[in-house]
């Protein structure tokens, strides 16, 4: 499918399947005809069979055939432009080093072998690029000699579509890459720095006495190839001196606590019992919460890649690029919530990645069907031409224009071409133009029209019932047209928009994804997928190939799922009050569970292996031998004979080749259509391992089977959304993806490269931050409430799941439950001052040691935590305070909801997080939006307030032997209040600008406070006197 060929939109169930041509207008091609040599300048000429003459397959770099011999039979035999070995065409005379090519001779070739299937290739492309009409009937088919466009996704193309390979009996992987490492077609040449290293090792050598004779000549390759065959990545442990006192205080803490609670429990307040009772429960559940918490990160690691080793193995001069395709997702629904430049920002940081163009395409999943979307992704594409060739002929960093020309740093650092300035400010500009482009497209999108948008050839926009329209699929960047301002190559660029009708549930995210899933299934099938949202640009360019130090790993590769990296932001307040950044998390609990089976998958900013997203189990390691026992001495096993002979070899060579028969064995057993659904060819790249799409699939049939893939009733019947793909259920379908392929015996990968890999942007206004936090709590508590809780499922078939990473998806899922004993534990305090009664007894000197070493316990475990993982004591505390903030508020009311849903089948629908960002810096901030979120602890903040007045007037009252008791109750209400704290900032807004809500619920405060006033009465005088009943005195 090619970037010229027009928006595709249509319905499987319908029949229907319509191309609309003419929207974007048409871009001259360059003309292949009479090409001249680049060196001498004479017409390029014509092969012994009449085509072109093409002297290198992998770039087309004009060259005609005397040069072309002179250069291979004088020269370096390298193109000029991509330093591809020239191999030797047919006609030339062999030169050095074609014995080692694996090749045919000419004899070979002049039989017309190929003659069918370069006859198929012209009738695809015809296909392609013909009329279509409605309907998925037979194609009408057109004769065409000379095709005027070369073909795309066919077999035998001169240019290779990402993600594509031709079909063999084997995969490229372990076969490919031992044969290229014991084997070079030429060897490597020599740089000057190689040259002065050897130099400077003789000095060494000479220094040491040990350069003896002349050795003869290494291989040059020797070392590289050594290189070649290390590792690309490395565990890096925790330092022992950090991570062994940590882990003693840990232990030491969980027996404090348990002879803590011990003490509480034996020593009961019987004038507040129920007071005890209650604070006795919350403790103990705030015990269990801080033990689900802390063991998952028993064991953090740190990790380390070698891009270099990366470069070596799979990218070598004068080979083809080994490295792996990536098909990359994003996703967004709502241009008025997700601006069109923001996605644009994203998209552009993707396409200018360092990463080989021919192996990317980006994908984008536009759920909202809104022509605002699409025509600003239209002007993405465009700008991407221009913009591409600058971010790589600079290195510039970021890739995402917006966030590089914002960047307040000294941008002519490093740079020392004379032209990057004169390019820059005319990028810059082009760049402002862009942005007004499609803020003009917003700005038209605001008020739609009577009759629904039209486009531009006056063809109706197919989504103008965004409930109701077919699905629709446009390729505005591709191999065919998809070319920068230079003739450099751009990679693909697709727009899905999955069809929708009512009456069919569509699963919102995870369908969406899902639908991608297929899509890039049918046209590139890479083998690897990266996911993010519309708001995550790339921030560091070599961020894929961070994840492919892992995932093209051969010692480890194959059982990695997913590598995940860690969330950054951009846009935050700097101390961020909210805990936007989420530091706690990300640097600190995910480094843990890293050393266990892996991180949790957080939705965004993931590198997918897409077998694992197909619901295969990983490979399977060579069995470990059974222990026999030695007639010397008594051992514990028991005594086992070995057989040898030639029943035994029959029997281990039939063990083998069961373990290599096991995909085969299984795919046989299986029922594919139920599985994948009924299309023939995705289910036949999902037999593809290592990716690439079927050369003999014509291009008309891969339309008709892309838009039959994302028709909204494909997954009836299947185990899309139960086994496969994203899993349905949750509206945080990331929790539930992740944990299905841990539970199947995957591990992930926690990658954190010293650039951060990608960033985005969150809410920093109170109200929104909270609604994010009870979207992600109320999808725990789906995920609790149904058949996938971590506490039971995953247990049939093996426990695949290690109990530590069991451990912290049953904290993930339920953390919100800690809301209710939280809100009754901040409640407490106010109780206990205003009815002068507490949770404790009187404590002796004996007890009073459990708190002290309760608390230094506490101290003592945060304080290594942060040594080890680098986070800062301000990111720490900032999220012990919004643990209480969206504790009493997001989280109560995401249990609340969750039970409705549970008990009472009420549904709640959750919006999405705006991602527009005030015209003033931080002005989301101090905004002020009511939501009931803020009642809870706009409640339990008063009600403390109101309490500490009360205790501190009741003490000065009644004298100095009442402010001993009275401590404690103050620490405990202090510590509330200490918590809430940005919390009453937010509500307050900006100083000297107090909200209306804020003085109504002062005032209602203030009456309630003033009736508790009346009735404890903290300054009139408790005088006794004598009874006037029994003195009889008239008083």
């Amino acid at each position: 499918m090619e970037a010229s060929a027009g928006l595709v939109a249509g319905s499987h169930n319908r029949n229907e399947l319509v191309v609309i041509h003419g929207h974007e207008e048409p871009k001259a091609l360059k003309n292949l005809d009479g090409q001249v040599c680049e060196i001498c300048g004479d017409d390029v000429g014509l092969t012994v069979d009449g085509d072109l003459f093409v002297a290198c397959n992998e770039c087309g770099f004009p060259v005609c055939r005397p040069c072309y011999e002179y250069e291979r039979r004088e020269g370096s035999q390298l193109c000029p432009q991509c330093k591809t070995r020239y191999k030797r065409l047919k006609g030339s005379p062999r030169v050095e080093g074609d014995e080692d090519e694996e090749d045919v001779d000419d004899i070979e070739h002049e039989f017309n072998i190929d003659d069918e299937r370069n006859k198929h290739n012209h009738v695809a492309e015809a296909m392609l690029h013909g009329k279509m009409s409605y309907g998925r009937g037979p194609d009408d088919h057109h004769d065409i000699e000379n095709p005027q466009f070369p073909p795309v996704i066919a077999g035998n193309r001169s240019l290779p579509v990402s993600g594509e390979f031709p079909i063999s009996s084997h995969g490229y992987g372990d076969q490919m890459l031992s044969s290229s490492l014991h084997k070079r077609v030429h060897p490597y040449p020599v740089s000057e720095a190689d040259a002065g290293w050897k130099d400077r090792l003789d000095d060494w050598k000479l220094q040491q006495g040990n350069l003896g004779p002349e050795q003869p000549d290494e291989d040059p390759d020797a070392a590289m190839l050594d290189e070649a065959r290390q590792p690309l990545s490395r565990k890096v442990p925790i330092a022992s001196s950090k991570i062994n006192p940590y882990r003693m205080v840990i232990v030491a803490r969980l027996v404090i606590l348990a002879f803590f609670l011990r003490y509480r429990i034996m020593n009961p307040v019987h004038d507040a019992i129920p007071l005890w009772l209650t604070s006795i429960i919350c403790e103990i559940w705030f015990a269990f919460s801080w033990i689900l918490d802390q063991f998952p990160k028993w064991f953090p690691i740190d990790r380390e890649t070698y891009l270099d080793r990366l470069s070596i193995r799979y990218e070598r001069e004068g080979e083809p690029n080994m490295l792996a395709p990536v098909d990359v997702f994003v996703s967004t629904v709502d241009p008025m919530k997700e601006p069109p430049l923001v996605t644009g920002n994203t998209v552009l940081s993707i396409l200018a990645m360092d990463y080989p163009v021919d192996k990317i395409s980006c994908y984008i999943s536009d759920d909202g069907a809104s022509m605002c979307t699409f025509e600003a992704l239209s002007e993405t594409a465009e700008f991407a031409r221009k913009w591409v060739p600058f971010c790589k002929k600079f290195a510039i960093e970021p890739r995402a224009p917006e966030m590089y020309f914002s960047e307040k740093i000294d941008y002519l650092k490093d740079k020392v071409q004379p032209t990057f300035v004169k390019e820059r400010r005319a990028m810059k500009r082009e760049y402002e133009e862009f942005k007004v482009r499609v803020n003009a497209l917003v700005a038209k999108a605001q008020k739609v029209p009577p009759g629904g948008w039209i486009m531009q050839d006056g063809t109706p926009w197919p989504g103008n019932n965004t409930k109701d329209h077919p699905g629709m699929i446009q390729v505005f960047l591709g191999h065919s047209g998809g070319c920068d301002t230079e003739g450099n190559l751009l990679p693909r660029l697709v727009y899905v928009s999955r069809e929708k009708r009512p009456g069919f549930q569509h699963h919102k995210k995870a369908g969406a994804m899902n639908a991608l899933v297929r899509v890039s299934a049918v046209l590139t099938n890479a083998p690897y997928m990266l996911n993010l949202d519309c708001d995550h640009y790339l921030n560091n360019s070599k961020a894929v190939r961070e994840a492919m130090c892992f995932l093209m790993d051969p010692q480890t590769g194959k059982k990695v799922c997913y590598v995940q990296f860690p969330q950054r932001f951009d846009g935050i307040d700097r101390h961020d009050r909210y805990a936007n950044r989420n530091t706690v998390f990300f640097d600190i609990n995910m480094k843990g569970l890293d050393g266990i089976q892996g991180p949790v998958y957080v939705g965004t900013g993931c590198v997918f292996r897409r077998q694992a997203l197909y619901g295969y189990n990983p490979p399977k390691g060579p069995k470990r031998p059974k222990m026999v026992s030695c007639d010397c001495c008594p051992c514990f096993g028991r005594r086992k004979k070995v057989k040898y002979g030639k029943e035994g070899a029959n029997a281990e060579s039939a063990m083998l080749q069961g373990m290599d028969d096991d995909k085969e064995m299984l795919m046989s057993q299986m029922n594919f259509e139920k599985k994948f659904g009924q299309s023939s060819i995705f289910v036949t790249s999902t037999l593809m391992e290592e990716g690439g799409v079927p050369p003999s699939s014509s291009p008309a049939a891969l339309l008709k089977e892309a838009i039959h893939v994302i028709s909204c009733g494909y997954e009836d019947k299947t185990e899309w959304g139960t086994e496969l793909g994203w899993i349905y259920g949750s509206i945080t379908e990331d929790i539930l993806t992740g944990f299905k392929m841990h539970c199947r015996g995957w591990r992930s990968i926690y990658c954190m490269p010293k650039r951060p890999a990608f960033k985005g942007t969150a809410p920093i206004n109170l109200s929104d931050r909270l609604n994010q936090v009870l979207r992600w709590a109320l999808g725990s508590i789906e995920i609790f409430f149904s058949n996938h809780c971590p506490a039971w499922y995953g247990y049939k078939g093996g426990n695949k799941l290690k109990w530590l990473e069991r451990f912290a998806y049953v904290n993930t899922t339920v953390y919100p439950f800690t809301s209710i004993p939280l809100v009754l534990y901040c409640i407490l305090p106010a109780v206990c001052l205003l009815t002068d009664k507490f949770i404790m007894p009187p404590i002796s000197t004996f007890a009073g040691l459990y708190f002290v070493a309760l608390f230094s316990s506490i101290i003592a475990t945060g304080i290594l935590e942060l040594k080890w993982s680098g986070v800062s004591i301000e990111e720490w505390w900032r999220n012990e305070q919004f643990w209480v903030i969206g504790g009493v508020s997001a989280h109560l009311f995401a249990v609340i909801q969750g039970l409705l849903k549970v008990l009472a089948g009420i549904d709640t629908n959750f919006t999405v997080t705006s991602k527009a960002a005030d015209d003033e810096e931080f002005g989301e901030l101090y905004t002020f939006k009511w939501t009931t979120l803020l009642i809870p602890p706009t409640t339990i903040l008063i009600i403390n307030i109101v309490g500490v007045v009360a205790g501190i007037s009741d003490a000065i009252n009644n004298g100095y032997q009442s402010w001993g008791p009275l401590f404690g109750k103050l620490f405990f209400s202090f510590w509330v209040i200490v918590h809430l704290y940005p919390f009453l900032k937010g509500l307050m807004g900006r100083q000297n600008r107090t909200p209306t809500i804020v003085v109504i619920w002062s005032v209602l405060l203030a009456s309630i406070f003033s009736l508790l006033w009346v009735r404890i009465d903290p300054f009139v005088a408790k005088t006794k006197g004598p009874d006037t009943k029994m003195c009889g005195i008239n008083c």
